[in-house]
């Protein structure tokens, strides 16, 4: 937010370490990221084929069909939001019964995340999408005939298991497909379909029921179980799993019939022979002195993620609107309209401002968004601008989802993807996405708990998360925009010698 015997990411050997088993779900993931960037500094044009052959469709059309998967994440994570008070009434939930089911998807979603390297690995990418599909399709319909709060909950694990896999599989898939020159506007469409799927599920729950919404559910899920009946496999797992020929047939494919592939499959070839070689580490290699500041910063932009309350705020949308004072149908498509544009502007911002600018000023107006929307229920609390409260809470929660989605939600998961020395990815990116999906439940379970101690505190402790964020980034973590992995780490390991002069 297991599997007994699985295959090594690395080097495809059968082990049973509970411990290392950890490691899976990120390893491929990241050393994608590494080839991205590998590819970046090389000075070699040669194994872009489908820049000269103009024979781009297939990439585009497997890119398609995999961020379906992406789509249903966003709409599984937008469903609770919009539908809050149709649900409590007509299956008569308490509070808690419904903060249960609002955040045990978080809790499928870690279980999901958690075993989705060693699913990737052992079934294929095509095949990971599948069952994560099977799982979504499962859960929808276990929400649609739901008749308490039993059923309701199963449902709501399914489908968190399924986007748990989703979360892994879908960009590592289009990382692995994509020439190089495409990767990246390719590898956004993952966040921005999610944002999308969130939006979109916003605005449909305000005018259908919430069971007829379980069921918009079920679309993308088909769309992309039909579409992997036409796109081929990642060319980077055949050849790990050593299809040779499966391998050069679906990298041909993605390419172009006429492509000249022969370069960029030895560099895939070498590529993986060159993990076989690295070192295996374990979890708690990652306390050595070496790594320990790469840690605190994984770890930390993590907690903060989480604790500046994006997913209780996003989760119960609607009635936190409500409770400003405001139609929670007309917060909620409201929210739909700015997240969607301002996602897009953060994907531009990063390679351009860098991370560090980004984040800060992202923390920063999280902050702004926060205090107003706080002050507003203060207002309500004491009578006081009544008038005018629900339209600053409403200002308050709008360019608080605008600053989370410009920086604080894709920026953590990139530098956490650049800080950590390639052998010890894996493990670290087990530990850091742990701590992030048990963030995400805690926060998701307690908001409205939060919320009936009191409105305005609640978003006082997010603010006050918000304003240590901008502290943490500006003291402890270094600017990776434009350098490589190597000088990333030669900047952290210089600034932990200079702390030892001093």
């Amino acid at each position: 937010m297991a599997i007994g015997q699985c295959k090594d990411i690395e080097n495809g050997e059968i082990r049973n370490n509970s411990l290392e088993d950890l490691e899976q779900p990120f390893i491929m993931q990241d050393k994608s990221s590494v080839i991205a960037y590998e590819d970046e500094e090389s000075d070699c044009t040669s194994t872009i084929s489908a820049d000269q052959n103009g024979s781009i469709w297939m990439v585009l059309l497997s890119t398609f069909v995999a961020v379906c998967g992406s789509f249903e994440f966003g709409s599984c994570v937008g469903f609770s939001a919009p539908t809050q008070s149709a649900i409590r009434e007509d299956l008569n939930l308490s509070l808690a019964q419904y903060s249960m089911f609002g955040s045990i998807l978080t809790i499928g979603a870690m279980l999901g995340a958690v075993t989705s390297g060693r699913i990737a690995d052992f079934i294929g990418r095509k095949g990971a999408m599948r069952l994560s599909a099977g799982f979504c399709i499962t859960g929808w319909l276990a929400v649609f005939f739901a008749k308490g709060a039993s059923s309701l909950d199963m449902g709501r694990f399914f489908t968190g298991f399924g986007i748990g896999i989703f979360s892994y599989v879908v960009p590592i898939f289009v990382a692995e497909i994509a020439p190089k020159n495409l990767r990246g506007g390719l590898t956004t469409l993952n966040q921005l379909m999610i944002v999308t799927g969130a939006s979109l599920a916003f605005v449909i729950g305000t005018v259908i029921s919430w069971r007829s919404l379980a069921l918009t559910g079920l679309v993308p899920c088909l769309v992309l179980l039909l579409g992997l009946c036409f796109v081929p496999e990642s060319p980077r797992w055949l050849a790990k799993v050593g299809q040779e020929k499966e391998f050069q047939v679906a990298l041909q494919r993605l390419r172009g019939k006429d492509a000249d592939i022969t370069e960029e499959a030895a560099e895939i070839q070498e590529y993986i022979e060159t993990l076989q070689t690295l070192p295996k580490v374990s979890l708690l290699d990652l306390f050595q002195r070496k790594y320990i500041r790469s840690l605190i910063i994984g770890v930390g932009l993590m907690v903060f993620q989480q604790f500046i309350g994006i997913n209780g705020v996003g989760f119960y949308a609607s009635e936190t609107f409500e409770e400003a004072g405001l139609s929670g149908k007309t917060g909620t498509i409201a929210w739909a309209f700015v997240q969607v544009p301002i996602t897009v502007v953060g994907a531009i911002l990063i390679d351009k401002s860098g991370r560090r600018p980004l984040i800060m000023v992202s923390a920063t107006g999280i902050f702004l968004g926060c205090s107003l929307a706080g002050t507003s229920f203060l207002l309500k609390a004491h009578g006081l601008l009544l008038e005018l409260a629900p339209i600053i809470a409403v200002a308050g929660v709008l360019i608080y989802i605008s600053s989370f989605s410009i920086g604080m939600g894709a920026v953590p998961w990139v530098i956490m993807s650049e800080i950590f020395p390639i052998h010890m990815k894996g493990v670290a990116g087990s530990l850091v996405v742990l701590v992030n999906w048990l963030g995400a439940w805690a926060v998701s379970y307690t908001y409205n708990f939060l919320m009936s101690w009191s409105s305005y505190g609640t978003y006082l402790i997010y603010s006050g998360f918000s304003i240590m964020a901008v502290l943490f980034v500006a003291v402890l973590v270094p600017e990776t925009k434009g350098k490589t992995l190597e000088e990333i780490q030669a900047c952290i390991n210089a600034d932990k010698r200079v702390e030892v002069l001093n």
